[in-house]
């Protein structure tokens, strides 16, 4: 029987560890999919947000925040509906989008957010 090994590129977070994890990133930005498991986008977005966190490995940290579980970060930054993609830097949300998206729109979705972050270098 074949392994079905899942690469962790994208790490999960909680409500109680968010703060250690996004809030305190001072290196890189932080990407954060706001799933839930009953959520079909959500399922369509998943194997794309693992690619993308390969490509940008190095230049972004890849999260997952399950908003059934963990319903105080998701009220905070009033998420509303999912999937959701936000990036973060310095504990700070500085580009979101709501939906789902094909990989070259995603593409353009983290580039725009990482020209956001002062003094970013992005090499293709």
């Amino acid at each position: 029987m074949a392994d079905n090994v899942e690469q962790k590129h994208v790490g999960e977070v909680t409500d109680a560890t968010w703060d250690e994890v996004v809030t305190n990133e001072e290196e890189v930005p932080v990407f954060v999919d706001f799933w839930a498991p009953w959520c079909g986008p959500c399922r369509m977005v998943g194997p794309v947000v693992e690619q993308l966190s390969g490509e940008y490995e190095g230049r972004m940290k890849f999260v997952k925040l399950n908003t059934d579980e963990n319903p105080m970060v998701s009220s905070q930054y009033g998420i509303r509906s999912i999937p959701t993609l936000a990036v973060f830097y310095k504990g700070e949300p500085i580009h979101a989008m709501m939906g789902a998206g094909p990989l070259g729109h995603m593409r353009q979705f983290l580039d725009a957010s990482l020209e956001k972050v002062p003094g970013n270098i992005i090499v293709p």
